[in-house]
């Protein structure tokens, strides 16, 4: 069975949400899937890893994935092996820093060898109430691209 990893980075709970709603969607293809809340470097070790991050402050990362951002910044380990997705959660009234940290974190993963499948869905939290309601059709769609891709 294949293995995915959801990554979340939440300060009020919003990305937990979208991870828990998404989570089903996953196993019903066969993957076993863990909600990782309290990130390592070691969670991505799996088949393939998805991201759900929300944006604090100007642009900031959320409190629960700074110490993860933080490990892979210092140990700059090469994720050539890495595959993953990723939804990225903001306000788009922050300007420039709108889903600042999803996209910091994409830059940084992609800068370690990590391979992202598809592009990066960015919620914002000014034109969609429920996150899940942009997430959960994205993910679908994502699902769909990759077993025709074979991945």
């Amino acid at each position: 069975m294949a293995k995915l990893n959801i990554i979340v980075g939440t300060m009020y709970g919003g990305a937990l949400d979208v991870a828990e709603q998404v989570k089903p969607l996953f196993e019903n293809v066969g993957y076993e899937v863990d909600i990782i809340e309290q990130p390592s470097v070691d969670h991505l070790q799996a088949d393939l890893v998805l991201f759900c991050v929300s944006t604090t402050g100007s642009g900031d990362f959320p409190g629960n994935l700074v110490p993860f951002v933080r490990a892979l910044s210092a140990q700059s380990p090469a994720l050539t092996e890495l595959r993953y997705g990723l939804i990225a959660m903001g306000d788009s009234s922050y300007g420039d820093t709108f889903c600042g940290a999803g996209r910091k974190l994409d830059e940084l993963l992609q800068d370690l060898g990590a391979t992202r499948l598809d592009e990066r869905l960015e919620i914002d939290a000014m034109e969609t109430f429920m996150a899940d309601d942009a997430a959960l059709p994205w993910v679908e769609a994502w699902i769909e691209r990759q077993a025709l891709s074979g991945v």
